[in-house]
């Protein structure tokens, strides 16, 4: 077996790839030589804190990837507005792709990286670790095992009291959108994984930005052109209906608890008052008895087993994936449907009316 380990570079030094570069220090079979950031001095300064003594730091993904012909695979940490550019650079020159959450800003966008992943044949892998979440996966058997029925109504979301975060997230030329992508896409992928990603069909969708430009709660309001909530009500196949709804900053501490809706049964999964991707507390499972009884029991939360942080597998799985040739742990048309719904809701919103989902053929 070889023990040579695979080469990675880290597109985009900013805070995010600070937890991608622990991640890699990990793991055995990986080696950060490699390094790229468009603002002068910060790749160096990153491999100065990570202790990087060999790393080649370059100014931009361009240079990073024209020089350094023996990469293996890069992890994508820029800001939402470069992530296209960066991932279908990287996977035409025959490099693996990490790349973070959201995909995109758009549809088009993720379509494009689609398509260069599939030209290319190496794996690319989108940036969702709570999807190794052990709560989050006995969300996924438990639907799976039957025992809601058939699911024909969710409400899923999730938000901050204040929570809105600053530097290339609030404008449009960086971050592109505001919350609906940097946690909204959590709270579909949580709810989507679990009933098998069906396709969307229309979406109607709501945005506001009411506490983003508001001097009384956000201090850069001057800066802030993105959304800091959003809602939809969005069908998809099969007859699933979906109620989602995000937000940065609010008055509750919640918009609500995200529930299944199912034929035989329901399952209510709590929030958490500040929405990362994970389970609030024990979830609730409500059946009737076989005499026909309404009754309910709690799920306990589970604790995950795996070695390290959730960070440590999304890496892991990834790095696996390219060493051994596998699929990726984070298929890509899954998260192109969730692109989908986040450019429908941003569609819909400008326009004031529902609109039809078109995902292109890949």
């Amino acid at each position: 077996m070889s023990t040579k380990k695979l080469q990675i570079g880290i597109i985009g030094t900013g805070n995010i790839a600070r937890a991608h570069m622990w991640a890699y220090m990990s793991q055995r079979d990986a080696k950060v030589v490699a390094l790229a950031d468009i603002v002068p001095g910060r790749a160096e300064a990153f491999a100065k804190k990570y202790g990087l003594k060999d790393a080649r730091c370059y100014p931009g993904h361009l240079s990073l990837l024209e020089a350094e012909k023996g990469l293996d695979a890069v992890s994508v940490c820029t800001y939402n507005a470069a992530h296209r550019e960066c991932a279908v650079a990287a996977l035409e020159r025959g490099v693996n792709v990490l790349l973070e959450k959201p995909m995109s800003v758009t549809l088009e966008e993720a379509a494009a990286i689609c398509k260069a992943e599939k030209a290319s044949g190496k794996v690319l892998s989108v940036g969702f670790q709570p999807r190794f979440d052990a709560n989050m996966q006995n969300i996924k058997r438990i639907v799976e095992s039957g025992r809601l029925g058939k699911i024909y109504y969710i409400q899923t979301g999730g938000g901050r009291r204040r929570g809105i975060p600053g530097s290339t997230f609030i404008e449009k030329d960086t971050g592109g959108i505001g919350a609906l992508g940097d946690i909204g896409c959590y709270s579909l992928d949580m709810v989507l994984n679990a009933i098998g990603y069906p396709k969307p069909l229309t979406v109607t969708g709501y945005t506001s930005d009411f506490f983003g430009k508001d001097p009384k709660y956000y201090k850069e309001y001057a800066r802030f052109e993105v959304d800091d909530f959003a809602a939809a009500f969005v069908r998809l196949e099969g007859g699933v209906i979906l109620d989602f709804r995000i937000s940065w900053a609010m008055h509750p501490n919640t918009p609500g608890d995200t529930i299944l809706f199912g034929t035989d049964g329901a399952l209510r999964i709590p929030s958490t008052d500040c929405w990362n991707g994970s389970v609030g507390g024990p979830m609730r499972l409500y059946y009737d008895t076989k005499s026909g009884h309404k009754t309910s029991r709690l799920v306990p939360l589970r604790t995950n087993l795996f070695k390290g942080s959730l960070w440590n597998q999304k890496i892991g799985s990834f790095l696996a994936a390219v060493k051994n040739g596998t699929p990726s742990p984070i298929p890509s048309w899954q998260i192109l449907r969730n692109q989908a719904i986040i450019d429908g809701i941003g569609k819909s919103a400008a326009i004031g009316r529902e609109v039809a989902i078109e995902i292109p053929e890949i």
